[in-house]
Parts: C-alpha cells; sequence; structure tokens
C-alpha cells in the first residue's frame, strides 16, 4: 500500500511536471506567431499617400490574422520611440513596424532589449536577429515615370519636387525623361521634409513660371497639394508612391506606386510562418509591390503600349531600356 502511495505520488509530481513543460513549449513555439502588431509613423496616416498605405497594410493583417493592431502618429525621436515601445510590449505585441528609414537605428539601439519583439522598418541598412529592414527599389518605377513626363512635356520643362536629394526614384526619373526625350530640361528642387506643404507650393509656383508643364511630386501630403496646383494651373503631374489618378483623371498621367500595404502583410505573413529574419531585404517590379498606376486618357495608347511593354522587359530581364541598348 506504501509503495502504492509513492507511486501515485510519483505519477502526479511526473504528470505536473509534463503540463509545465508542454505549457512551455507550446508558449516558446508560439512565440514567432503573430500575437498583436504595432505601427509607428513619423507624421500622420492621413496623409492619402505614404503614411496612409502603412496604416491599410496593418488593417490587412489585422483582418488576415484576426488580431489586435495599434498605431502611433508623429513619433521622430528615440525618447518617443522607447517610450511607444515600451507601451507596446506591455499590451502584448510581438510585431512593430516602423513606417519610415529614421527607425533603423533607433530601433537596433533598443531590439535587443525586447528578444520577443520583431522589428521592421522600410528604406534603411540597420539590422539584426530581430530587426528587419524592407526597401523599395524605387529607381526603376521614377525611370518609367520620366519616360511618361518626357513623351507628355509640351514645353520640354519637367519639374521634380522632392523631398530629399537621396531619393533612388529621382535619379531614375531624370534617366526617364532624358531617355525619351533628350530635348527636354529638368528642373528639380528639394523641400528637405517629407509634408512640408507650403515650402512645395513655392517650388511649384516658380517652376510654372519657367514653363514646366509636367511635376513628378515626390513626397508625402505635399504632393497631393502639389497635384491641386497643377490642377488649376492646366498642367500634368506624374502621381506618388499611391495610385493618384482619382485626384484627377486629366491631371495624373499616371503613377509611380509602392504598394506598401502589400509588403506589410507579406511580412506579417513570413513573421508568422516563423522565415522572417533580420536583414536588409530590397523589392521591385517582379515582387509585385511596386507598380505603375492607372493611365490618364490624355495619355496616348501608343505609349501606353511602349510603357508597358518597357515593364514587362524589366521584369523578364532586370534591364531598363537604356541598359538593354
Amino acid at each position: 500500500m506504501h509503495k502504492l502511495k509513492n507511486f501515485f505520488r510519483l505519477y502526479v509530481i511526473f504528470f505536473i511536471f509534463f503540463i509545465f513543460v508542454l505549457s512551455g513549449c507550446n508558449s516558446y513555439l508560439g512565440q514567432d506567431k503573430v500575437q498583436k502588431v504595432g505601427m509607428l509613423v513619423e507624421n500622420s496616416i492621413n496623409d492619402q499617400t505614404w503614411g496612409n498605405k502603412g496604416y491599410k497594410g496593418l488593417i490587412e493583417i489585422k483582418d488576415e490574422f484576426d488580431v489586435d493592431v495599434y498605431f502611433k502618429e508623429n513619433v521622430k525621436t528615440q525618447q518617443e520611440v522607447n517610450r511607444a515601445v515600451e507601451e507596446f510590449s506591455n499590451q502584448g505585441v510581438n510585431l512593430i513596424f516602423g513606417h519610415s528609414n529614421i527607425y533603423g537605428k533607433m530601433f537596433e539601439s533598443i531590439s535587443d532589449a525586447y528578444p520577443d519583439i520583431h522589428f521592421v522598418y522600410f528604406n534603411g541598412g540597420y539590422y539584426n536577429t530581430n530587426l528587419t529592414s524592407l526597401n523599395f527599389s524605387s529607381h526603376a518605377m521614377g525611370f518609367f515615370g520620366g519616360m511618361v513626363a518626357g513623351e507628355m512635356t509640351e514645353s520640354n520643362q519637367v519639374g521634380i519636387i522632392a523631398a530629399f536629394e537621396w531619393q533612388p526614384e529621382i535619379e531614375g526619373f531624370y534617366e526617364g525623361v532624358n531617355y525619351s526625350n533628350p530635348e527636354a530640361k529638368v528642373r528639380m528642387n528639394f523641400v528637405n521634409d517629407w509634408d512640408n506643404q507650403e515650402r512645395a507650393r513655392m517650388m511649384f509656383n516658380q517652376m510654372n513660371q519657367r514653363g514646366v508643364d509636367v511635376f513628378y511630386p515626390a513626397g508625402d501630403s505635399f504632393s497631393v497639394h502639389v497635384i491641386d496646383q497643377a490642377k488649376q494651373a492646366d498642367k500634368y503631374v506624374i502621381g506618388f508612391v499611391s495610385d493618384q489618378l482619382y485626384l484627377g483623371q486629366n491631371t495624373v498621367l499616371t503613377s509611380t506606386v509602392q504598394h506598401v500595404d502589400k509588403l506589410y502583410l507579406l511580412a506579417a505573413k513570413k513573421f508568422n510562418e516563423g522565415d522572417l529574419s533580420g536583414g536588409v531585404f530590397t523589392f521591385d517590379f517582379d515582387d509585385g509591390v511596386i507598380s505603375m498606376g492607372e493611365f490618364s486618357p490624355e495619355v496616348p495608347e501608343s505609349l501606353k503600349e511602349k510603357l508597358d511593354e518597357a515593364v514587362q522587359a524589366y521584369i523578364d530581364t532586370g534591364l531598363l531600356p537604356n541598359e538593354s541598348n
């Protein structure tokens, strides 16, 4: 009888230990599953371009995985990032998107302190075990936008109003204009901010007075305002980041589109499957996250066909039209 009691006691202890280990294993095995998701935005989700596309991506993750999502706007300093990440961590968030390249260094400095959170940001070079940079290869989209601008200008004056000089699409746009219309002059100026509408408006007026008739406003919220100005002045625009044809189908010739929302969902799916590693990854037309937008009825069918063929050739070969001759 005494032996039976000891056996029963050992069985209970073993059973409790087994449940504890199994529970711990399940917790460990499930830690890479999407639980809750957070997003930090440098400016606003209501800019109708970059910030809004990030918010749409967050909502797609919410719908796909049926999880809670959180976002914070106007997060720009290390102190603000630290506070937001700590709050997300306390809420059980295990996947955080920083919707700008400014978050790379900030995330890198704190990621070791949050090993149960995976950090994702855009267009930068910082990475580690739980920090991933997703980069859009923007040169080609700029090139194709420039091709359209070069073909459609009547004054041979094309203008770039960009946020920053380092944007890869700027060089691409310049090359595209030069390829399709070597006679065209490309004027460019830089707002040095993604959202300074007043400065962008001033640059538009200066270029407009110099005869520019096709504009490329490569920024966030100020691009919408430049399109409004171009519409009033009866000038053309190449849209940026979003398909902006809806802002004026006789003004917006086409758009250089980055499908940020698709990349959000792709990253979340990879994380949920345990396949999102730390590192720097680049995406282009062939990944389905960059495309050209819808064409304005102002664009001739021959030019539409020419551009479609050029984009397809780039997807097939990796070569732009000025590289394949």
